[in-house]
């Protein structure tokens, strides 16, 4: 009896290769080895055409806004900041206290001694009628003193001169009569002494009364009379003392000028000093001043009176020259950072300060622009000797 075997399911793709003819299995074992150059050559084609894809000219996007271009062969470019021909002065008050009265606001025009803002001056506008009443009590003593002799008391010291006389004339009397009844021996030696020292009082009461009404009628002692008026002026410089200190409190415009800034608010605290934010800010902006930053490195090519144009950022088309005023002499760090990767933080700049009217530029104060200065070339180091 025959016996049936089952085939393992392991072996049954061996038998399945095995029994593939010759031909076909040789066709079926060539095609990868076609197949993997086929890939390579692809990606070195793809590669190639990568990389001349990539070596063309990228081309270059315009700017948004073109810059300024320099109008001068040679030129030093900085940065400029519009300020006031006066400075941009931070208008603050001496003394600390309560905004009671603001009457400018900015962009008004105001003159030299206008009222800016005030402070409160309620305890000492108190104080000044303290100071006036004891004025008036000085200069009271002063005329007290000065009305001297009073036409009142001359008569009374007249009388008491002639009381005097009188009483001495009666002890003289009484003396003699006493000396005369002496020589008989009637009046004893004692009662002769007690008239002369009578007539040495009487004497003396009428030297009084004689001095009395000399010195009444001579008036005010010159150094009474300069100790109350000593006085009226120390109770005048008190009361002048109280009046500045209200003025304090009055700030004004120190020139002519227009109003820049204003953060002096009614009712707010001010506190005397410097501060973070001043309470006001004021200028002379007729003619504005330009303050150019030019690199310590470039300052030599820069010489006084040299001409410059001034470009508003972000137009230019908006451009104006401008006039030398002056170099600041102190070379200082600079503060104003481009963002640029080469900028170094250490750098010092020349500050150059030029002029233009108002009138020709659209500008404010504060604003940034870019400014081109005529120069020397960079190869004419033999001519800045």
């Amino acid at each position: 009896m025959a016996t049936l075997r089952k085939s393992s399911p392991t072996r049954e793709p061996f038998i399945m290769i095995n029994s593939i003819p010759h031909k076909k299995r040789r066709a079926f074992s060539i095609r990868p080895i076609i197949l993997l150059p086929l890939v390579a050559i692809c990606g070195v084609v793809f590669a190639v055409v990568a990389v001349i894809k990539n070596s063309r000219p990228q081309s270059v996007t315009p700017p948004l806004i073109e810059p300024a271009r320099a109008p001068f062969s040679a030129f030093v470019a900085g940065a400029g900041l519009i300020e006031a021909s006066t400075r941009n002065a931070n208008i603050s008050t001496p003394v600390s206290g309560v905004v009671v009265d603001v009457p400018v606001k900015v962009g008004d025009k105001v003159k030299k001694g206008d009222v800016l803002f005030a402070l409160d001056t309620r305890e000492l506008q108190a104080e000044v009628a303290v100071r006036q009443a004891a004025l008036a009590t000085a200069q009271s003593q002063v005329d007290r003193w000065k009305s001297f002799p009073r036409a009142e008391e001359i008569p009374p010291l007249e009388a008491r001169v002639k009381e005097a006389q009188a009483l001495l004339a009666d002890a003289n009397e009484q003396l003699e009569m006493i000396q005369r009844v002496a020589q008989g021996s009637a009046a004893t030696p004692d009662e002769l002494s007690r008239r002369r020292y009578a007539v040495s009082a009487a004497q003396a009461r009428v030297d009084q009364t004689t001095t009395q009404l000399a010195l009444t009628k001579a008036g005010a002692w010159q150094p009474d009379l300069s100790i109350a008026l000593a006085q009226v002026e120390s109770a005048k410089a008190s009361l002048e003392s109280t009046r500045v200190e209200i003025e304090r409190r009055t700030i004004r415009a120190p020139f002519d000028g227009e109003v820049l800034q204003v953060n002096a608010l009614l009712g707010e605290y001010a506190t005397s000093g410097q501060t973070a934010n001043p309470l006001l800010i004021l200028g002379a902006t007729s003619t504005l001043h330009i303050r150019v930053d030019i690199d310590e490195h470039d300052a030599w090519r820069v010489k006084p009176n040299a001409a410059g144009m001034a470009f508003v950022r972000g137009n230019k088309d908006l451009k104006t020259p401008i006039t030398f005023v002056r170099f600041e002499p102190l070379v200082i760090p600079k503060k104003s950072l481009t963002g640029d990767s080469t900028e170094r933080v250490d750098t010092r700049v020349l500050q150059a300060i030029y002029s233009f009217p108002r009138t020709s530029l659209n500008v404010f104060v504060g604003q940034q622009m870019d400014v081109y200065i005529e120069s020397m070339p960079l190869d004419s180091t033999a001519s800045a000797k």
